[in-house]
């Protein structure tokens, strides 16, 4: 197997290129990476020619990692292969980032390659129990409650994250992802708040391809729900991406946030 990294934002890349040294590393032109010994920088309106290098490359395999923002297409720089492909590459970007990422799949495997997931590669994932503090009784409603939200918005493709507080919504994630949810909530105010703090509820979406996309979480996560006066957060078993775990579970304790790692309840 040679593999090859697609690199966004994040620690992510960087863990599963030291895991797999050999691996080959490509970026994208306008997209950060943390990642330093990049092989190739490519455009993502010349597919063609990602494609084309990777097989020069002998590459076999493809992980998607990282965080990436949606491209805007130059029309002037598009290849031949980019610009037939465009057409059905917009109409699936006008849908939900689930929808994107098949079609991103789909193409890639068009192609020859075999794309795995990162958790395939890396421990990433953790088995169902509490990994951090202790889960109060009184934030089950909570719980319950966000579920019933992300089971419904589910077949909208909308996003992997909700917050609940004493029974209400106060924010879902949607394009702008987990960051900016829990931004949103730290910035509530204080009367719209409950008496105990809200629990994040992180899964991923029904049918969803964990290929690509999985939902993620990690020390920053902690800290941005620390800001927001959350009292912890629920991820699905084996199928949540935890980034550097043990610091993970060193900051919850520290600001006395739990994790859980539970079925959901509907």
């Amino acid at each position: 197997m040679k593999l090859a990294i697609l690199s966004g934002a994040g620690q992510l890349p960087v863990m599963i290129k030291h895991a797999h040294s050999d691996a080959h590393v490509v970026g994208f032109e306008g997209m950060p990476t943390e990642l330093a010994d990049v092989a190739q920088f490519h455009r993502f309106e010349r597919l063609g020619a990602l494609f084309a290098d990777l097989r020069d490359c002998s590459v076999t395999h493809i992980v998607m990692a990282g965080a990436m923002s949606r491209p805007d297409f130059a029309p002037d720089l598009l290849d031949a292969y980019t610009k037939s492909a465009l057409p059905a590459l917009m109409a699936a970007m006008a849908q939900g980032d689930d929808h994107l990422l098949r079609h991103m799949i789909a193409l890639i495997e068009g192609q020859g390659f075999s794309v795995i997931g990162a958790h395939s590669l890396l421990s990433l994932t953790q088995p169902a129990g509490v990994l951090a503090g202790e889960v109060p009784a009184d934030v089950e409603r909570d719980i319950a409650r966000a579920d019933q939200v992300l089971k419904t918005l589910s077949p909208l493709d909308v996003g992997q994250g909700v917050v609940v507080e004493n029974g209400l919504v106060l924010g879902i994630e949607t394009l702008q992802g987990t960051d900016a949810l829990l931004s949103f909530v730290a910035a509530t105010a204080p009367n719209l708040r409950g008496p105990i703090g809200g629990v994040f509820v992180k899964r991923p979406k029904a049918g969803q391809d964990l290929r690509v996309d999985m939902p993620t979480i990690g020390p920053n996560t902690i800290d941005l729900m620390g800001k927001a006066g959350l009292s912890g957060i629920v991820i699905s078993p084996d199928a949540c991406v935890v980034v550097d775990v043990q610091q993970t579970i060193e900051r919850a304790n520290s600001q006395s946030i739990f994790i859980v790692a539970a079925e959901a309840t509907l």
